[in-house]
């Protein structure tokens, strides 16, 4: 019997057969970019795909929802899938889904084939992160793991913030519909090269695959279907003050609860989550969920402020928060050769910190700052960032056995995609809600019959009646003091958010705390 400070070599040797990693690396790696390019590029462009396909703003938004949902269902199931398909094949078929799927999106002429379209890039593209993890960390032995996840990671984290740069471009430039149709040709090379350099290794090919677990499936559908659709809908029609959001929670909670159940109790069912018995992948999950919280949230929240507050088209505000993305690329070599020789405790510490002060920074704007004001801080963040993804994923699957990874990776990409969504939904909330609250607070302590107020709107009065005419000068005047007072009250509300977001970054740390040390570079201790 092999020892194990041997086997890891060997079964990472079964999946690479002679191949040089770092090509399989860059494969797998194209897949995913790719995809989460495209969630970021299709937000930008949404406002454009209203107006083209004569369609509101909030019938626009299901482009967005329509995508996450069939992208969230899929994500757990798709070890099920390899097992029973071959990963390799289930790979390919995904790319290939997602591929032409984008071409019909983009070619879509009305919002019902468009809808259509988008559940089929979903369903493509949900499968798509789980499966280039899985394989990234059969493909490299434990010792390069963490450089094979700093790879991975700039899918995950520089996509994200090159997305709304990338997406605004190419909308003003040409149009929304190239935002699609730019990945054709990255969907064509990650074919190619996953075709020529990835292979299924022997556990997948003789695996014994159950029969396809009905109850759990529809389980999953249902309550991953409601949450997304909840969190994306949910402040547009005042959360549980509508009913149709109250039955969609009410069937959220029972369909999760069974899913639970299901899941835990039964053999051979769709997610084994007895994965979670393992301390360091549960710790790890709660940590990815927080990280998916936060860096959707920042993402997010930062460009809206420039565009809201500041007048900034999206390119031009894509352009201002893109060093975020030159900083995570610079993080990702440095990451990666330090996750093979320091704790990963003390390299989430350090990660989640510096992201921590520097959206605590953030919470510092006002109308006055120029484009370069938060120039170094958003590059501090994107280089921060890469200290908690990489060491995320170390610490979470360090003590898992390879069999393990593929069932593992689809709920660890999930748990970070729902915290996504739950924190771009929770940050929109709380702009929407703190600027009322704000407004309310400026006028008890500037009220409209204070000396200061009425001195002001003089002034302005004064001002305007060049243009207007003494009489009819107060109403404007009236007007310009009441915007002043949302854009003050809308910026404090930014602020509350972004003070919020670093509060949970300092509140991950002692979490980090409770993970297992991993010992850089030793093998799972399943591995056998």
């Amino acid at each position: 019997m092999a020892t194990a400070a041997t086997t890891p070599p060997d079964q990472s040797a079964d999946v690479t057969r002679g191949i040089n990693p770092w090509l399989i690396a860059a494969s797998v790696m194209l897949a995913t970019f790719m995809e989460v390019l495209d969630t970021a590029i299709a937000s930008v462009a949404l406002p454009y795909i209203a107006g083209s396909l004569s369609a509101s703003n909030d019938e626009a938004t299901w482009v967005l929802t329509s995508y996450l949902v069939a992208n969230a269902i899929v994500l757990p199931a798709s070890n099920w899938f390899s097992l029973r398909f071959g990963r390799k094949r289930f790979l390919m078929s995904c790319v290939a889904i997602f591929t032409v799927a984008s071409f019909a999106c983009g070619a879509a002429p009305s919002l019902g084939l468009m809808l259509l379209a988008r559940v089929i890039q979903g369903a493509g593209g949900g499968a798509l992160q789980p499966l280039s993890q899985a394989i990234l960390l059969e493909s490299f032995p434990p010792a390069k793991r963490g450089a094979a996840m700093a790879v991975f990671a700039f899918g995950v984290v520089v996509a994200p913030v090159l997305g709304p740069t990338l997406g605004g471009w190419l909308t003003d430039t040409y149009s929304w519909r190239y935002a699609f149709y730019i990945n054709i040709p990255i969907g064509i090379l990650a074919l190619f090269m996953i075709n020529r350099f990835v292979f299924d290794p022997p556990y997948i090919k003789n695996a014994k695959v159950p029969k396809f677990d009905n109850l759990g499936f529809g389980a999953l559908v249902v309550w991953t279907g409601c949450l997304q659709v909840i969190l994306d809908k949910g402040q547009e029609d005042d959360w549980f003050g509508a009913h149709w959001i109250r039955w969609a929670f009410a069937a959220l909670v029972i369909s999760f609860v069974y899913f639970i159940w299901h899941s835990w109790r039964d053999k051979d069912t769709l997610v084994d989550l007895k994965v979670f018995k393992d301390r360091n992948f549960a710790i790890g999950t709660v940590l990815i969920f927080f990280f998916g919280v936060g860096i959707y949230s920042t993402v997010t929240v930062l460009p809206l402020f420039y565009q809201e507050l500041l007048g900034y088209t999206a390119f031009t505000a894509g352009l201002v928060v893109a060093p975020r993305g030159l900083g995570a690329v610079c993080g990702m070599p440095i990451i990666g050769y330090l996750s093979n020789k320091i704790d990963p405790r003390y390299l989430l510490t350090f990660g989640f910190l510096t992201f921590g002060l520097t959206t605590l920074y953030f919470g510092n704007v006002t109308l006055d700052i120029s484009p370069t004001t938060l120039l170094l801080p958003i590059l501090i963040t994107g280089f921060g960032l890469s200290f908690v993804f990489v060491p995320i994923s170390t610490a979470a699957y360090g003590t898992l056995d390879n069999k393990q990874i593929g069932n593992a990776s689809g709920l660890f990409n999930l748990f970070r995609n729902v915290g996504g969504s739950i924190g771009i939904s929770i940050a929109s909330t709380l702009l929407t809600r703190r600027s009322d609250v704000h407004q309310n607070e400026i006028l008890n302590s500037v009220p409209i019959t204070g000396q200061q107020f009425q001195n002001h709107l003089g002034a302005l009065q004064s001002f305007l009646s060049n243009p207007y005419g003494h009489a009819n000068a107060l109403a404007p005047a009236q007007a310009t003091l009441y915007q002043q007072l949302q854009r003050q009250a809308t910026t404090w509300s930014f602020v509350d958010v972004f003070r919020w977001l670093s509060l949970l970054c300092f509140f991950c740390v002692p979490i980090v705390w409770m993970l297992r040390k991993v010992k850089p570079g030793k093998p799972p201790a399943g591995a056998h």
